[in-house]
């Protein structure tokens, strides 16, 4: 029968991570384990790691609702097959960053628990994601320097977060990166994160057209539909929908996106529902002919392999949004590395869980 425990890790950014809802310091991830008690030995790992302001889930109860579902998983006496059904054929009981957690530790549990969420070229080693190189918010000097480094790595596709300082400086650090890579040779995308109203992204769309932008991502906040259908009719920018996605029930994604007329959209597993509701998301974009591509959420490198495994398998070629492991001082060893604005699974690295206690 499957058992299951946590543990809380606290994750410590190496600076101050600026975002248009406030500063991060730190970030909790909550980490599953699961085994079948005639194997022991053999774990499964998930992780939980809701985001402030973000994941309906957020908040000081939330350690104790995954308390309470050890404990319910504890009692159900739940074989492999059963607990599978749940997750991936029901209708999910669980809160979106725990349902994401229990699916990849139960598929790392039925992979062997090594880490290896899909079995493909990815997880194998033998072929890499390209990725974005994301530039956080703050002021415009750290914004400088982080654009050199991205560049100076390689990455031929750069995210920027707009929106936390006045946009002239920030369209200022654009303008400098597009005259000195013309869009044939950088790609640019930015992410407002909600920040500006209706009017204002308006004259932030018209200004980013002149640099040949890739896209912006959420321009204004959620739930103002009309708005955001105006915006996405008339835009020079493609506009992608990222916030606006999150909590909505099944049965309403597809007439927001009818309304709304999205040119892309950007699904975070942790918070739309795991790999189940992303693959459900992805269906429904495709089958409208809305361009996608995935993004992960500050998760450790324990989330951030689940993603980066199970994004390898949807086959998209665009750069993605995954992070790179890098932005803790206290993230888990493991085999992911960032390469030349790509994303690797090195077989020879291996993973150090010490810290998980």
């Amino acid at each position: 029968m499957i058992k299951a425990e946590y543990c809380k890790h606290t994750l410590k950014f190496k600076f101050d991570a600026g975002t248009s809802r406030g500063i991060l310091k730190t970030h909790e991830a909550f980490i599953f384990k699961l085994w079948d008690d005639s194997q022991a030995e053999i774990v499964g790992l998930g992780e939980a790691a809701p985001l402030k302001g973000l994941s309906p889930e957020f908040g000081p109860d939330f350690e104790n609702r995954i308390q309470k579902v050890v404990n319910e998983l504890n009692r159900a006496v739940l074989d492999f097959d059963s607990l599978k059904t749940i997750l991936f054929e029901k209708e999910s009981p669980y809160p979106a960053s725990i349902q994401f957690a229990l699916e990849t530790a139960l598929l790392d549990l039925e992979n062997g628990g090594q880490r290896k969420i899909y079995e493909n070229d990815f997880s194998a080693g033998t072929d890499s994601i390209p990725i974005n190189g994301l530039i956080w918010m703050g002021n415009e000097t750290f914004m400088a320097e982080q654009i050199e480094k991205k560049l100076r790595a390689g990455f031929k596709t750069i995210k920027m977060k707009i929106g936390a300082i006045d946009f002239d400086t920030e369209f200022k650090l654009l303008k400098s990166i597009r005259a000195r890579f013309p869009a044939s040779e950088l790609t640019l995308r930015v992410d407002a994160n909600g920040a500006f109203d209706f009017q204002k992204a308006q004259e932030v769309l018209t200004q980013l057209a002149e640099l040949e932008i890739h896209s912006i991502e959420q321009p204004i906040r959620t739930k103002q539909y009309d708005e955001m259908a105006q915006l996405c009719a008339h835009t020079p920018v493609p506009i992608a929908l990222d916030e606006e996605l999150i909590g909505l029930k099944k049965e309403e994604r597809e007439s927001v996106l009818q309304q709304i007329k999205p040119q892309f959209l950007i699904f975070k597993p942790t918070l739309l529902g795991g790999l189940r509701a992303t693959a459900e998301w992805i269906a429904l974009a495709e089958n409208m002919q809305i361009g996608w591509w995935i993004t992960s959420a500050l998760e450790s490198n324990i989330g951030l392999n689940a993603i980066a495994q199970f994004t390898y398998a949807q086959r998209n070629p665009m750069p993605q949004g995954l992070g790179t492991g890098q932005l803790y001082h206290n993230n888990f060893d493991s085999p992911l590395t960032i390469d030349n604005g790509h994303i690797h699974y090195i077989q020879s690295k291996k993973w150090n869980l010490d810290l998980l206690t």
